[in-house]
């Protein structure tokens, strides 16, 4: 089934324009089995220009119905349907645009007559709906207006199949996505592609046997797995390209939550061709911890163990080491104890009087150990307790992600459609995530260089 459709507006952007006119024709690949049109009130002005071209004035539109008293028929008429245009891409963005400001993702399946022509009616100066028919004998009977414009882009589409078959062209009428599956191998079925939504969320692939082999994060989880498909930059991407059997996905809503997902699975099922981000983004650790003297001691170590998470994370030990000698210089500690001087005896801060022997005893434990949280709470940073609330899957719901006390506990969805609803209420939805590093380091990062929705401190 194919809705055929044009629309008039007040300008040329959809982003600060609206629709003024909309004409629906549907297809079923034969005949025509249904048809609407109607004026819309854009509530702005229609510039003295675009009426001079349409022929629509503000007072033709005056007493028509706002977009959102015929969005629903609009929904409905095209359902199951691909979205056909002269240039599809500007009279579907409108629609889009239209139903985004009504709190809607309006998506279809789309399809370009002028993309068509130029494959099957090739060698013209012009591909404009007008200068088409002219060429192929097309009457247009009301140009400029969306149901003359629309009947002739049905009877251009009728010609256009008609030519398709009679040349014995190989040319898709299913749908523009389709052009983008020529890359697939052979395994992975067009159509299961084609169900993927344009959204935020997280996928996976499966090899032959249902073994999980992959899995990515995308604002545009559709775009993202068929660039996977197009991708031969290296011996591993055409490897993977090769084994996959099978796309599965998981929509978010909030990017945040897929980053968090993401960095969870990836650790938990090991997939074969996400080695690189099994490990955490940090390799090296500062940790404390009290000798048999009760002084507290820092060491930095390698970070194996993803469950005893240090104060503080480094890519190198090296900025571990200038972090770690910087604070016991500021703080006046140890520098045996801090591991920064290996030595049975006094550390050489101590001879130039620069630490207070702590490494031999001498300091108080309770005194050096003052100073030693002090320094702690460097590299602690955030301890406090917050809730993220940020985009959720569907226009009634957002994501809600928990942080209590520095520890990242889990996240969940609230429906925000019903009432306002209280810390007690949101902190209900989340379901426990492992706290991890990586988790924490994902959302300090993520709040810092993103505006978020809504911050609940409590």
């Amino acid at each position: 089934m194919y809705a055929v459709v044009d629309i008039e507006t007040t300008g040329g952007s959809p982003k600060f324009e609206k629709i003024t006119e909309i004409a629906i024709i549907i297809h079923n690949g034969e005949k025509i089995i249904d048809e609407y049109s109607t004026l819309i009130n854009p509530e702005k002005h229609i510039p003295p220009h675009i009426t001079a071209l349409t022929g629509i004035s503000n007072e033709m539109v005056e007493n028509a119905p706002k977009f959102y008293e015929i969005a629903r028929k609009i929904i409905e008429i095209t359902e199951g349907c691909i979205f056909v245009a002269h240039n599809v891409s500007f009279d579907y963005n409108f629609v889009k645009s239209e139903f985004k400001q009504l709190g809607y993702d309006y998506e279809r399946s789309t399809l370009c007559t002028v993309r068509l022509s130029r494959k099957l009616i090739p060698g013209l100066k012009s591909y404009s709906l007008g200068n088409l028919c002219n060429s192929v004998n097309i009457k247009i009977n009301g140009r400029h207006r969306a149901e003359g414009d629309a009947m002739a882009t049905v009877r251009l589409f009728e010609l256009l199949k008609e030519r398709n078959i009679k040349d014995g062209s190989k040319i898709s009428f299913i749908s523009s996505r389709e052009g983008k599956f020529k890359n697939l191998n052979g395994f992975v079925n067009p159509t299961d592609l084609d169900r993927i939504p344009e959204k935020t969320g997280i996928y996976y692939f499966h090899d032959s046997e249902g073994n999980l082999i992959y899995i990515g994060k995308s604002k545009n989880i559709y775009q993202r797995i068929l660039s996977h498909f197009a991708s031969n930059v290296s011996r591993k991407a055409q490897e993977m390209k090769g084994r996959i059997a099978g796309v599965s996905y998981e929509l978010t809503g909030s990017e945040l939550i897929a980053l968090l997902k993401e960095s969870n699975e990836i650790k938990e099922h090991k997939p074969l061709y996400n080695k690189s981000q099994r490990r955490s983004l940090e390799s090296w650790g500062l940790y404390n911890s009290y000798d048999k003297s009760g002084y507290l001691n820092f060491r930095i170590k390698r970070i194996h163990d993803e469950n005893k998470l240090p104060l503080v994370s480094f890519n190198s030990k090296a900025k571990a080491e200038n972090e770690l000698s910087f604070l016991a210089e500021k703080y006046w500690l140890c520098q045996k104890l801090c591991g920064l001087y290996d030595t049975e005896g006094a550390c050489f801060h101590y001879g130039i009087r620069q630490c207070n022997g702590a490494c031999i005893g001498k300091e108080p434990v309770k005194k050096y150990n003052e100073r030693a949280k002090e320094a702690i709470k460097v590299f602690e940073g955030d301890t406090e307790s917050y809730i993220v609330i940020d985009k959720g899957r569907e226009n009634n719901e957002r994501s809600v992600i928990c942080v209590e006390h520095g520890v990242f506990k889990g996240f969940g969805y609230i429906n925000i459609s019903d009432s306002y609803l209280h810390t007690r209420e949101i902190l209900s939805c989340i379901t426990k995530c492992h706290d991890t590093r990586d988790a924490r380091m994902i959302i300090r990062a993520w709040i810092k260089k993103n505006r978020v929705e809504k911050i609940i401190r409590f």
